[in-house]
């Protein structure tokens, strides 16, 4: 059972200009390649963390939104917990961009960073709704 509680309701959620603002991140962790060289020359292999979504088939980056009692880069921090169930370490925002929501006539701004994984745990609050799945940057 997960000691952690996904967050739910959007009674504090930020809103610009008409669009809803969310965070998200990109979770990756480096993995050696075992190619027979030395181990000074080591190459390693980036991965990115996906899960499925919950309203139909494909894979996507955790995302989710952004509350006011938070900063930007929290609530990718929290979403990555809560959806994918993994912890780590913010090394960049990567950027942002807008979609539709499932909302009709809605539309969303996503800031986007990089979480480098440090942990994966075997329980999170959105694992009997999410997959998660291990991917070659080209794989996703």
């Amino acid at each position: 059972m997960c000691d952690l509680v996904a967050r739910t309701g959007r009674h504090l959620q930020r809103y610009e200009n008409g669009r809803r603002l969310v965070a998200g991140c990109i979770p990756f962790r480096y993995m050696d390649i075992n190619d027979g060289a030395s181990d000074d020359e080591q190459k390693k292999l980036v991965e990115v963390l996906m899960i499925s979504s919950q309203s139909g088939p494909g894979l996507l980056f955790p995302k989710g939104g952004w509350e006011n009692d938070e900063a930007v880069e929290e609530t990718a921090v929290r979403e990555a917990i809560e959806e994918a169930g993994v912890r780590g370490d913010l090394v960049q925002l990567l950027g942002f961009y807008d979609f539709k929501s499932k909302q009709p006539e809605a539309t969303c701004r996503a800031a986007i960073f990089a979480l480098h994984v440090k942990e994966e745990r075997a329980s999170w609050p959105e694992q009997s709704t999410r997959q998660r799945s291990w991917l070659t940057v080209p794989e996703a």
